[in-house]
């Protein structure tokens, strides 16, 4: 209301002068039209009676018109010896007409003007008059107060229709939005109004869809930590009674380790170092209460040993209808702490058997580029991998192609990796088997893992 009353009064200002200046003009044509009963008149005069019926109905005090050929003049006697303002319509700005409204304000109607036109008749080359500025004054009064009274109501219902809208289109979604929020916070895992889409484009409509994306991804979340609290309690509860058992386990390989039977002894070598890796990390993780892997111990690691034991550990190397290659050197070697590593090909190894079953084939390919990089490519004659598990191969839980899996055998492999400052991926899959890819680097030249 109050910027459309600013506007209004800026516009109020060439309306009151354009106003006053048809006023004018409106006496200047019935001045003239009184003027031309004098023509007709005998002696172009006529009874003063009828000349002051004239001024009357033109509401002027005395009225002046020049001819071609003579001048006719009503009131002559009633001139005043010299007016208070003169105005001149003939060539008048809007600055000057804006002016001259504001000083017919302030002198109240009190004062005698001249005002000259132009001629509205032909053959007349002047016209001017005499005349009060109280109708004027009193004409302009009433016009204002129209244009005020109208100002008022189109103010109100502009402002009460920009209110309305404002509340309708900003206001209302706003309040909601923010009862969304809070209704959120205070139930994050509850769904409710809070799914409802927007589908406006501006930035209510941007800010209500974000919320909403931002809801189902944080209570995805939610139940992903919920998942993993609970997962980790019951880890720990089963760590502390398998710590108990694998200790029973390794006293008992320790005895088997005595046995001097050469059928024995590779089994119970390999029995006991499978038992203490177990041992090791039940320990860690009820140390820490979590289990992340401590930092990786660099050194040269030679490859041939460590994948022959991780075939061993599966017990590939004893199934007859399944085969592992080696496709590197016999001395290859990699960068890097081979217990952890081990846990890596492992569970490639592991995922890569079951997913083919009792035969097929798993191919070791090793090499080291210019940069000092080593890749390490472990390939199946397997289906492929599932194209809706590709996205997620790598997050917990998020990967599980089969009954009983846990989904966090890839999980812990690439968490071992990037402990390595190495990566792992999916080089390729399909229906002729898969191929992942372990990069490592080298030393660092300075000494420095």
């Amino acid at each position: 209301m109050f910027f459309i009353t600013v506007v209004e009064l800026l516009v109020f200002m060439p309306w009151i002068a354009a106003y006053r200046q048809g006023f004018l003009e409106e006496r200047l044509i019935a001045a003239q039209v009184a003027a031309l009963s004098l023509e007709e008149a005998p002696g172009h005069m006529v009874s003063p009676r009828l000349e002051q019926q004239l001024l009357e109905t033109a509401g002027v005090i005395a009225v002046i018109v020049r001819r071609e050929d003579k001048s006719l003049m009503l009131g002559f006697d009633l001139m005043p010896a010299e007016a208070d303002a003169v105005i001149d319509l003939r060539q008048a700005s809007l600055g000057m007409l804006i002016a001259d409204a504001f000083d017919t304000f302030q002198a109240e109607g009190g004062r005698i003007i001249r005002v000259v036109g132009e001629p509205s008749l032909p053959g007349t080359r002047w016209v001017e008059i005499t005349m009060s500025e109280m109708g004027l004054y009193e004409a302009m009064v009433a016009y204002s107060s129209n244009v005020l009274i109208l100002s008022i109501i189109v103010s109100v219902m502009v402002g009460l229709g920009v209110y309305l809208a404002l509340h309708w289109l900003m206001v209302r979604p706003m309040r909601r939005l923010k009862n969304t929020i809070v209704s959120f916070r205070l139930h994050p895992e509850a769904k409710g109004p809070h799914r409802r889409l927007v589908r406006r484009r501006d930035e209510i409509g941007v800010v209500s869809r974000e919320l909403v994306r931002m809801q189902d991804e944080l209570q995805a979340n939610l139940k992903e930590k919920t998942r993993l609290a609970e997962l980790g309690e019951a880890v720990s509860k089963i760590n502390h009674d398998l710590r108990n058992i694998l200790t029973t386990a390794q006293l008992a390989t320790d005895r088997l380790s005595k046995v001097d039977d050469p059928r024995i002894v590779p089994v119970a070598r390999r029995l006991m170092t499978s038992v203490s890796r177990a041992v090791a990390l039940c320990e860690r993780t009820l140390r820490h209460g979590r289990a992340d892997e401590p930092a990786p111990v660099k050194g040269e690691t030679p490859l041939l040993p460590l994948l022959e034991d991780v075939a061993a550990t599966l017990g590939l190397d004893d199934d007859g209808d399944f085969k592992v290659y080696f496709n590197f050197p016999k001395d290859f070697w990699i960068w890097g702490d081979g217990n952890q590593l081990h846990r890596v090909f492992l569970n490639l190894a592991r995922n890569a058997h079951e997913a083919q079953g009792q035969s097929g084939s798993i191919t070791f390919t090793a090499e080291r580029d210019d940069t000092g990089t080593f890749h390490i490519d472990i390939t199946d004659t397997g289906p492929g991998i599932p194209a809706h598990l590709v996205p997620n191969l790598f997050k917990p839980f998020l990967a599980v192609a089969k009954a009983g899996g846990s989904g966090l055998g890839l999980a812990i492999a690439r968490d071992i990796v990037l402990a390595h400052g190495g990566q792992i991926g999916l080089k390729e899959t399909g229906e002729g088997g898969t191929t992942f890819r372990v990069c490592l680097p080298g030393p660092d030249p300075d000494g420095e893992d």
